[in-house]
């Protein structure tokens, strides 16, 4: 038997043994139990390699605390679960508008989606839903933001959304002389299944469709249906195969009605909604993800930052009209999420929302869980996102004063933990 050192040995066993596991200790007055729907007091929460490994509040059992562990203490705060902002793009700058787009190269817009993602996770918001970028963008940001490479939230990427020619998730502002064949386009039920498999390739988590017209898209009328029932259908039934959910970006009944049936996910937008489709998708389960804050910021903006009279003319038209249609989702007993559209209004401030959908016509603890529990529930991450749960990420949220009572405290958070890493 050859001989080895002892030093040597010691070091060889130190460099195979697994390293030593990493452990955080959040402690603060109270804690929003988004699964129990309810404030727990005192609450000591232990992180261990970045997942929550026991949460115990007081009068519960007392918890154990590893050696050596470090130490977050948030006296007078109110923790609750990172938010998820289902619906966000956050290449897209709403401070820059309609054709003023065109003066910028391609890689803008990935740069500043980089400064945009850590905007939004300074908000509280731990994991986003990016819903639609050119060239991959969002797959580039999630990659490294997993790296380790940037600040920024868990992204869930959708990559291109797919649409038809001339519809919303095609470029209609240039001459047919400079018209190009978008990667977002499909024309047939076969092409849509063939777009899904390219897209979840390139990595799509989830597959984002334009089922019917939009605000922000020229020459279309905002309700009007763009992809027939059977394209929807072709392009769930693929994108449930691989394990992909579905968003379709739908303002008009009909399109919305099509998308239910087609087995879609989740329904963005939904402005103009029918009660007799309100009805339906509460039957179905079909969730509903209503961006019903950034109407303000649209309309008080205007065409200032280069949106096109024909875009504010069309939300001047929906606007209203879809908040009406949010009360009545959330009194059918439609489930409900919380997505913003942040890229149409400034990212960071996407907290502003919640006081939004209180005042048509949730309760805050409703409009919490929207970006929590619900949220990961749509997603299918329950196992680790949306509630400070064991076996979930220990992402965590600390703000100011009591959010089941004040939900605008959700506007400015004081701290945020990121898979027990500190953020802010």
């Amino acid at each position: 038997m050859r001989w080895i050192p002892w030093t040597l040995a010691s070091a060889l066993l130190a460099a195979t043994a697994p390293a030593a596991a990493e452990s955080v200790v959040v402690t603060a007055d109270r804690m929003v139990d988004v699964l129990g729907g309810q404030v727990v007091e005192q609450p000591v929460i232990v992180i261990t390699d970045g997942r929550i490994a026991s949460v115990v509040g007081r009068g519960g059992a007392r918890p154990v605390i590893p050696a050596g562990a470090k130490r977050i203490d948030l006296p007078g705060k109110t923790l609750v679960p990172g938010l998820i902002d289902m619906h966000v793009h956050l290449t897209s700058l709403a401070e820059i508008g309609g054709y003023r787009g065109f003066q910028y190269t391609d890689a803008f817009w990935t740069a500043v989606g980089t400064a945009n993602a850590e905007k939004t996770l300074r908000a509280g918001f731990t994991t986003v839903r990016n819903v639609g970028s050119d060239g991959f963008q969002d797959v580039g940001l999630r990659q490294a933001i997993d790296g380790g490479w940037l600040k920024g939230p868990r992204i869930v990427t959708a990559g291109y959304a797919i649409g038809a020619t001339g519809g919303h998730c095609d470029n209609n502002m240039l001459p047919p002389s400079l018209d190009r064949h978008e990667d977002s386009v499909i024309n047939s039920p076969e092409e849509g299944r063939a777009k899904v498999r390219w897209l979840h390739k390139y990595g799509a988590q989830v597959i984002k469709i334009c089922a019917t017209g939009g605000v922000f898209s020229k020459g279309d009328a905002v309700g009007a249906q763009q992809l027939s029932y059977e394209e929807m259908k072709a392009i769930a039934d693929e994108a449930h195969m691989l394990g992909l959910r579905v968003a379709a970006h739908a303002h008009g009944d009909e399109g919305i009605r099509a998308a239910i049936e087609a087995g879609i996910d989740t329904i963005e937008h939904c402005s103009l909604a029918s009660d007799t489709t309100i009805a339906l998708a509460a039957r179905k389960g079909t969730w509903f993800d209503m961006d019903i804050y950034n109407d303000d910021y649209i309309l008080a903006t205007g065409t200032s930052n280069g949106t096109e009279q024909e875009s504010l003319d069309k939300e001047k038209m929906i606007g209203r009209l879809q908040r009406e249609t949010f009360r009545k989702a959330v009194r059918a007993g439609v489930p409900m999420l919380f997505g913003t559209d942040a890229g149409v209004y400034p990212h960071g401030d996407n907290g502003r929302q919640f006081a939004t959908m209180v005042e048509w016509g949730m309760t805050p603890i409703q409009a919490i869980q929207a970006a929590t529990s619900s949220a990961a529930k749509a997603l299918n991450r329950e196992g680790d996102v949306g509630a400070i749960a064991v076996g979930r990420y220990g992402d965590i949220v600390a703000v100011e004063g009591d959010p089941l009572k004040d939900v605008r405290v959700l506007e400015h958070v004081s701290t945020v933990i990121k898979g027990g890493e500190v953020v802010k």
